[in-house]
């Protein structure tokens, strides 16, 4: 009788290592997968314990996991709703959600919550199974899914880092809800990385019942605690929008897409994607309201750059300018005025496609 030959683990593993090398030069992203390998094996030969292996594993399969879910929707637009996992389903702030979430399903976007309770719940509700995502933590109180996430869409994090990361790289528009120290840490985090130009512009809706004060509360103090003392920029509280209002908070999302599609980094170079070309009598206004922004030069139209042959939106017209990565609070102006140039066809009046 032949002998079954043996599985040695460790030999299958090199073997496949040294498959995937001799692949790299030809795959796609092969510089990326090749600077990942070498980052893993540089770590390799440090002094590091267990438990930093055992955080970087799990923060790679987080990833590893919220990447597959939302590659087939990668072309599709996506709000967060952020909010109280407490805030039962009898408030006005529960329904508010749900009709906020309802609104904007029918615009196009689909809705990503923390998969939970209260607000979170809400959101996944209004915008039914087939347009929620819900991206759970495992914690030891209040944080089970809710019954409005399944299957693909339900994604499991073991790290808050990782999946905030997530809420904010797949978001095109966040709305916050009231809510406590979370959404307290998810406000300012999402402020942060607007003011710093670490995330792409988008629509910043803080939503509150009707006749409620709990983010104008809230502005009051960033206003008479940091804009009075110069601890923010004066254009800074342009990175939000504050209403009451179930058509206010949907119109502000759908009309910061308008015009404005998009945006990116060329190099020293911001480009700004539109739906729809501008005149040059649009474009020398924005020169001469917004040359404050500009390192040097003007804002130029362009198409795409050789650098974005690869890009989905190449056909898109575009506007180039030197801007001073600094001044997001006018970026923010800015995009708002495009919005109110142009004319808009049928298609450019849906946001939903990126």
């Amino acid at each position: 009788m032949a002998t079954q030959p043996s599985y040695d683990p460790l030999e299958t593993l090199q073997s496949d290592l040294a498959h995937l090398v001799q692949q790299i030069p030809s795959l796609q992203h092969g510089k990326w997968i090749q600077q990942a390998l070498i980052t893993l094996l540089r770590i390799s030969n440090e002094e590091i314990d267990r438990l930093d292996w055992k955080i970087l594993t799990a923060s790679m399969q987080d990833m590893e996991r919220a990447f597959q879910a939302f590659y087939p929707y990668r072309h599709v637009r996506k709000i967060t709703l952020f909010g109280s996992a407490r805030l039962p389903s009898d408030t006005p702030e529960y329904q508010m959600a749900v009709d906020f979430a309802r609104c904007v399903t029918q615009q196009g976007f689909m809705v990503m919550t923390g998969a939970g309770g209260g607000i979170m719940q809400a959101g996944n509700e209004g915008a039914g199974p087939d347009s929620s995502f819900g991206l759970n933590i495992q914690l030891p109180f209040e944080q089970g899914a809710n019954p409005y996430v399944q299957g693909d869409k339900l994604i499991q994090f073991k790290y808050f880092f990782t999946r905030k990361l997530f809420f904010l790289r797949e978001s095109d528009a966040l709305a916050l809800f009231p809510g406590g120290f979370g959404t307290q840490d998810e406000a300012f985090e999402c402020l942060t990385l607007s003011q710093t130009g670490k995330s792409g512009p988008v629509p910043l809706i803080l939503i509150d019942r009707p006749g409620g004060d709990y983010w104008l509360a809230w502005d009051k103090y960033v206003r008479e605690h940091l804009l009075s003392s110069g601890l923010i920029s004066p254009n800074d509280p342009s990175l939000y929008t504050i209403t009451d209002r179930l058509d206010v908070a949907c119109d502000a999302i759908a009309q910061f897409y308008r015009i404005f599609h998009s945006s990116r980094y060329v190099g020293e170079k911001f480009i700004i994607r539109l739906k729809e070309e501008l005149s040059e009598e649009e474009i020398e206004t924005l020169n001469q309201d917004f040359s404050d922004i500009l390192v040097s030069g003007r804002i130029e139209k362009s198409q795409a750059l050789p650098q974005e042959s690869k890009d989905d939106t190449f056909d898109l017209p575009r506007l180039v300018l030197h801007f001073n990565q600094r001044d997001f609070g006018r970026l923010y102006q800015l995009i708002n005025v495009i919005n109110k140039m142009g004319v808009p066809t049928e298609e450019t009046e849906h946001p939903e496609r990126k």
